[in-house]
């Protein structure tokens, strides 16, 4: 076939910060060492199959604006069209270098008028996808499937009120489950999209909540039944396009797994929008996901401080990244998960290349930041201080405290007795300050 990327030749290349190319890399060289591991090896990035190509730049207010000639609706060839567009998004893959990809079952297969026929259609794509990751060496970060834009899953899919759309969604992640297995996907994600409730006038939370955790449980079943090594994750999100949706946040996500005996089985995929959505940061869904030992992904992208709701913009926040990274890095990095970039281009980007410049921006930002915070760490920059504020509890008080030695009632004849406790400054603006130095210092 002919290029669909004519203008881009690829791999795009490293240059480093003196180059001016626009199509290059500035700060991620994919080889380069950093804490005894490769940036490749580090960052795992992927890029997300639904935003780049099974979308054309639509939204509420307007049709779609990007050039994408296999979504045109007027289309008889829909199988066809799908090939098309798995050529384009390998060439993709192939031209930016990037190791991963992800996908929905809809995003690379046509929707048939059963679901049997929809099985049968993502099959005969799974091998194109095989034939293409073959030729080019890109694997599959993770697969999911869309239980939530069919207007069957109106009320959501594992939390319907009928027992019978929940059969049906059950099936639909047994097969793309199975898919994924396939094609060596390294994680499955479950993003229970309209999981959640409208109103609380019409609906029976904990039913709901029972249902959830029953589906879960047979995705569990199912994957040890195939024979699937991957991990599974769930993905948080609090609302949109529900008022309230069940996986609001880590936290959230951490009490459910807790709650259905889940714990060690499913993990969390977290966005970086999402967690802004929740009131949190980026940084700390990921501590709470590794305080509770349910790290596992993170889709990365950005919101709007002046718009609330899912903009999926490509990151491009240094120091935002920066303190995400330095959790990711603290907690132990990415074993299965990685760095998918779940954003989209904005609606007046219409030009094909756009979308490896988008891509290129992001990367080299994630990389920029995984060099931050990675010599943070081997500085003790931050952790010195974090250490010292909580020497007390390294010290025989705080460990009979926490051994169970001390009572209640023996620390209140303690206290009768003890001074005043001292305190201590945070240091929130001199950390702060830190962060803020090595980003500007750091090459």
């Amino acid at each position: 076939m002919s290029e669909f990327f004519s203008t881009v030749s690829g791999p795009i290349e490293f240059k480093g910060l003196d180059s001016d190319e626009a199509l290059a890399f500035r700060w991620y060289d994919s080889e380069r060492m950093v804490a005894g591991k490769s940036m490749k090896d580090h960052l795992r990035f992927a890029v997300a199959y639904w935003h780049s190509f099974n979308w054309d730049g639509f939204d509420i207010f307007g049709r779609g604006t990007l050039d994408r000639p296999w979504l045109d609706p007027t289309q008889s060839d829909a199988l066809g069209g799908a090939k098309f567009k798995m050529d384009v998004a390998f060439e993709f893959f192939e031209k930016l270098g990037v190791p991963f990809f992800c996908f929905h079952d809809v995003d690379i297969a046509p929707i048939g008028a059963t679901f049997r026929e929809s099985a049968d259609l993502l099959d005969v794509m799974v091998d194109e996808a095989a034939a293409h990751m073959d030729r080019t060496g890109v694997k599959l970060l993770w697969g999911t499937a869309n239980l939530f834009s069919d207007p069957r899953f109106q009320a959501g899919a594992a939390t319907n009120p009928d027992p019978e759309v929940f059969a049906y969604a059950a099936g639909q992640v047994a097969h793309c489950l199975s898919a994924t297995h396939r094609l060596g996907g390294q994680n499955y994600v479950l993003w229970g999209g309209r999981e959640g409730y409208e109103t609380l006038l019409n609906t029976d939370m904990k039913r709901e909540l029972d249902q959830l955790g029953r589906f879960m449980t047979m995705v569990v079943e199912h994957k040890h039944e195939i024979g699937f090594e991957g991990m599974l994750l769930l993905e948080p999100k609090p609302f949109e396009p529900t008022k309230h949706q069940y996986d609001f946040d880590v936290a959230a996500c951490h009490a459910f797994l807790a709650k259905y005996d889940l714990i060690g089985e499913i993990h969390t995929n977290i966005e970086v929008n999402h967690a802004t959505l929740s009131g949190h940061d980026f940084a700390h869904e990921v501590a709470a996901a590794f305080a509770g030992g349910i790290f596992g992904s993170i889709d990365a992208n950005a919101g709007d401080d002046r718009l609330g709701w899912d903009l999926d913009r490509f990151p491009v926040s240094v120091e935002q990244m920066t303190l995400g990274m330095y959790e990711i890095l603290r907690g132990g990095g990415f074993t299965s998960g990685g760095l998918n970039f779940d954003a989209k281009l904005r609606r007046q980007s219409t030009a094909r290349d756009d979308l490896f410049h988008a891509h290129i921006g992001g990367m080299d930002t994630m990389a920029h930041a995984l060099l931050v915070a990675s010599a943070m760490i081997d500085d003790g920059a931050l952790e010195d201080l974090r250490r010292d504020r909580y020497a007390g509890w390294d010290a025989d008080l705080g460990q009979r405290i926490l051994g169970g030695t001390e009572t209640l009632q023996s620390l209140h004849d303690r206290t009768l007795e003890a001074p005043d406790p001292t305190r201590e400054s945070g240091r929130q603006e001199q950390l702060e300050n830190t962060v803020a130095r090595y980003i500007d210092r750091v090459r």
